[in-house]
């Protein structure tokens, strides 16, 4: 379901050094080469790059970009070229160190704890801490007040189990724990907290429609109905992480380009975070809500080597 286009014949990774090398040589950067290259590797392909870059030239790759490309298509091409917990990690530390936190800022804590698999989880938390000399969950307390860092704290430090097992009776049972929890509006409530961190992702999906079919209602839109506080807004997005990562990638991307000017930071994640995982759904999501074409919007709305960088991430030829 990823939209990334990898060559038939992949060059081997000293080729594409040497490539990529020759593109930062002399005045200006060759950025469609740069393109070509790296929105067009994989993660293991671009991490065998970055190794074999820095043995040939003894330098990072990081920092030839960095020095050489700039504005929203070189935050883009950063984030694409680190290793995904390492992505991750940074998204999270900047999130958190943000002077604002809006659901903008925080939904990326969610997307990272709940839409992503336990053992990326794990990865990104181990290099948050090499990163940061301290832990995420640290981090979340220290920058992040009650009752969200409570919400957060749990969805992070948690530890799914990622096999397809499903107890009928027992996400029977705890949909009219959270049905009790959503109806006092608690959504901090101990043990919808526990249910929402502990349980593995399809356990949760039957848990969800058993909530829906017991009650009449999705638990999202109860969530809604609660209240218009950030609190309610974050526990949407942890309900659509779990549920439909798709169709929560969708909303960011719809949420970025509507309006006067564009969130490129919001549009750069939802595509560099779901390019190599389920970018096509997030198209098919997006065409459902909106009428329209995810790809056309990118376009109308962005311009120069950000937009063939974003349009080589979703599968054009550029």
């Amino acid at each position: 379901m990823a939209t990334l286009r990898i060559p038939q014949v992949v060059p081997s990774p000293a080729q594409d050094c040497e490539k990529l090398y020759k593109s930062f040589q002399g005045l200006g950067t060759d950025e469609k080469a740069v393109i070509r290259i790296l929105g067009r590797r994989n993660a293991c392909q671009r991490k065998k790059i970055k190794e074999e870059y820095q043995l040939l030239y003894k330098k990072s790759l990081i920092d030839s970009l960095v020095s050489e490309l700039s504005g929203d298509f070189g935050k883009a091409v950063l984030l694409w070229t680190y290793d995904p917990p390492e992505r991750d990690a940074r998204l999270a530390n900047e999130a958190l160190k943000s002077k604002k936190k809006s659901i903008t800022q925080l939904q990326v804590i969610v997307e990272i704890a709940c839409a992503s698999s336990p053992h990326h989880l794990v990865a990104v938390r181990q290099a948050y801490c090499s990163l940061f000399d301290s832990s995420l969950e640290e981090d979340i307390i220290s920058n992040v007040s009650l009752p969200i860092q409570k919400m957060l704290v749990s969805l992070v430090s948690s530890y799914r189990y990622d096999k397809e097992v499903v107890d009928s009776s027992l996400a029977n049972a705890e949909a009219a724990k959270l049905r009790e929890a959503i109806a006092a509006k608690k959504l901090d409530d101990d043990e919808l907290l526990r249910i929402l961190g502990t349980r593995n992702i399809f356990q949760l999906k039957q848990t969800f429609q058993h909530y829906k079919d017991n009650y009449g209602t999705s638990i999202d839109k109860d969530i809604l109905a609660c209240g218009k506080s950030i609190v309610e807004s974050i526990m949407k997005v942890v309900i659509w992480c779990i549920d439909s990562p798709e169709k929560h990638f969708a909303e960011v991307v719809r949420a970025a380009i509507i309006g006067l000017g564009t969130d490129e930071d919001s549009l750069t994640r939802a595509i560099v975070a779901r390019a190599e995982i389920d970018m096509m759904k997030v198209r098919g999501e997006y065409f459902t809500a909106n009428k329209s074409s995810l790809d056309n919007a990118v376009i109308g709305d962005t311009s120069g080597d950000y937009k063939d960088f974003l349009m080589t991430l979703l599968g054009a030829n550029v």
